[in-house]
């Protein structure tokens, strides 16, 4: 199994889906496994690092949603784990605390799932 190396989230300062509904959970929950919880804002410099995620492994478009999540293992691997619903924050929420509850990112887990 491939450990957890770093949680990426590609978010906007002003959505209401990221912060604080993504963010702030994410943060936390890196610090509680030990691993990064990198921050990639897309109205910043980052946005480039930001659309390559993106566009790589994630929910592309040119005007893709926001938040998206993804968890980097040892291996390399990328994984998108998490876009933002538009239908509404409380479900993008709900989203967020079913990812946290679950394998991936488990409290008691550091390693990817099988």
């Amino acid at each position: 199994m491939q450990k957890l190396k770093a949680i990426h989230v590609v978010y906007a300062q002003w959505c209401p889906h990221c912060v604080p509904i993504t963010v702030e959970p994410l943060k936390k929950r890196g610090k509680e496994l030990g691993v990064p919880c990198l921050l990639h804002d897309i109205d910043t410099d980052d946005v480039d690092i930001a659309d390559d995620l993106v566009r790589k492994y994630g929910d592309w478009s040119p005007d893709y949603l926001v938040p998206q999540v993804f968890l980097e293992y040892d291996g390399g691997r990328i994984e998108r784990v998490l876009t933002g619903n538009p239908r509404g924050v409380a479900l993008t929420k709900k989203a967020v605390e079913d990812l946290l509850s679950g394998e991936s990112l488990g409290t008691s887990s550091k390693t990817a799932p099988k």
